[in-house]
Order: C-alpha cells, then structure tokens, then sequence
C-alpha cells in the first residue's frame, strides 16, 4: 500500500520516515519529497509498505500524531493522473481570455454590466 503523509518537518529525512513506519510492519520504501530548485524538503512525502494490513495500521497509527513538532496527514495515496504537472485542464483565475484581464484605466463597467445610470 502506497501512504501520503504531509505536514512533514522540513528536518525529517527518509530514514526517519522509514523508522516511524516500521513498528506498523514492512516498509518497501520511505521517500520525502524535495523541490529540485532548492533541494530542500517540501514537506510532504510517500512510504510503501508491504501489505494493505499494515499499511492501513500505520496510517490509523500516525494520522494526527506530533512527529518532529509538526502534526501528521497521513492517508492512503491516490494513484498520479497522466501528466504529473497536469491540473486536468484548469489554469488558474486569471486566464480570462480576450483583452478584459488587467488594468485599462478609466471606467470601463458599462461593457462589463455594471452600474450604468441610463439603466434607470
């Protein structure tokens, strides 16, 4: 069973990850996750273990729990979507299309349905 835990101290390092798993039963891997610009953690992380037994004690066991003074989230893994980076097709708030993003000065509600006193 593949487990999330986030919420992770930026100190922690895989082999602490791994030794707070263990007494819940195999680990296959423990992995924290680090940003390649800065090589730092991200603060979040994946742990592996060996059977869905196990694997659901431990996240019953560490969910919540203080852990390097940071309280864990801890849940089972969801399986990555194609295109790691991909949000499913949404872009943000502030691709609006067409020129009626940013700043034109002057009053410009009348094109946007605003107030307009000839309404009344």
């Amino acid at each position: 069973m593949n487990i999330y835990v986030a919420n992770i101290a930026y100190s922690v390092q895989d082999q602490d990850l791994r030794e707070l798993f263990e007494p819940f039963g195999e680990v296959t891997s423990a992995k924290i996750i680090m940003d390649k610009a800065t090589n730092r953690s991200r603060g979040f992380g994946f742990v592996e273990m060996a059977d869905d037994d196990s694997g659901r004690a431990a996240i019953e066991g560490t969910n919540g729990v203080a852990f390097h003074g940071r309280d864990l989230v801890v849940n089972e893994a969801r399986p990555r979507t194609e295109g790691a980076g991909d949000r499913g097709g949404y872009r943000g708030g502030n691709d609006r299309g067409g020129d009626r993003g940013g700043y034109r000065g002057g009053s410009d509600r009348g094109d946007r349905g605003g107030y307009r006193r000839d309404e009344y």
